[in-house]
């Protein structure tokens, strides 16, 4: 996917107030916001080469955006805005063969008064809206890596816990729920759950997917010119 501003390549200094960096850009040292809530754990590395965005609206306060830093495994992707425009591409062009059957898809759509999920796919608009036998997809970012293995999350996630919950209610009411983990992250071959940093995550995930939730990560690849594309590489589930 590319992104629309012009990426720039800096250094990455330290990262505060969670939605803050600076970065060395042209020499000066700049603020960058962050976009992502996350613990970033194993991705900031003082002195590492990263990638932001220039904003050009003067109405904006930070000009610049963090998308992608580097770490010793590679590139790893912290916009968590990405992901789900990462998967609409990749629907858009055919990328996902399980998809293909799918001539239509909403985002961020509304499945009770508290909730939305983040896809819906059907066959087409007729089917969307007799609301029979949809196919939902809930969208993960996974930058939070040990070794070759992705896990998710990186910080205890009730929100998380939460659409696993919801995931396997619509799978009971009758539709296809898949959890898609869109690893943003280079030189991982496997996705596990990190049951060390939230446990209760980890066993809904399993419960899940015994009950017939489709769990899938897929890799991204990262172009620090252009972005992220999400392919159509499954990872290894090592659990």
């Amino acid at each position: 996917m590319i992104i629309q501003e012009p990426l720039r390549q800096a250094e990455f200094v330290k990262r505060y107030k969670r939605f803050f960096a600076d970065v060395k850009l042209d020499g000066a040292t700049i603020v960058a916001h962050v976009p992502n809530t996350g613990s970033l754990k194993t991705c900031l590395f003082a002195g590492s080469e990263c990638i932001v965005s220039e904003n050009q609206n003067p109405e904006r306060k930070l000009k610049a955006t963090l998308h992608f830093v580097k770490t010793p495994l590679g590139w790893a992707g912290v916009n968590t805005s990405l992901p789900n425009l990462l998967a609409e591409e990749a629907w858009r062009e055919q990328r996902i063969p399980r998809w293909k059957g799918f001539k239509f898809l909403k985002r961020e759509h509304k499945i009770s008064k508290e909730s939305r999920i983040d896809l819906v796919l059907a066959r087409d608009e007729a089917h969307f809206a007799s609301g029979a036998a949809l196919h939902f997809v809930e969208v993960k970012n996974v930058t939070y890596a040990e070794n070759s293995t992705a896990r998710f999350p990186d910080a205890v996630s009730e929100r998380g816990q939460k659409h696993l919950r919801e995931l396997m209610r619509l799978k009971e009411a009758g539709h296809t729920a898949e959890l898609l983990f869109v690893v943003q992250r280079e030189g991982c071959s496997a996705f596990a759950p990190a049951d060390e940093i939230d446990p209760q995550y980890g066993v809904l995930l399993r419960q899940a997917r015994a009950a017939g939730v489709r769990i899938a990560a897929l890799a991204c690849e990262i172009d620090p010119q252009t972005g992220a594309t999400l392919s159509s590489k499954a990872l290894n589930l090592a659990f």
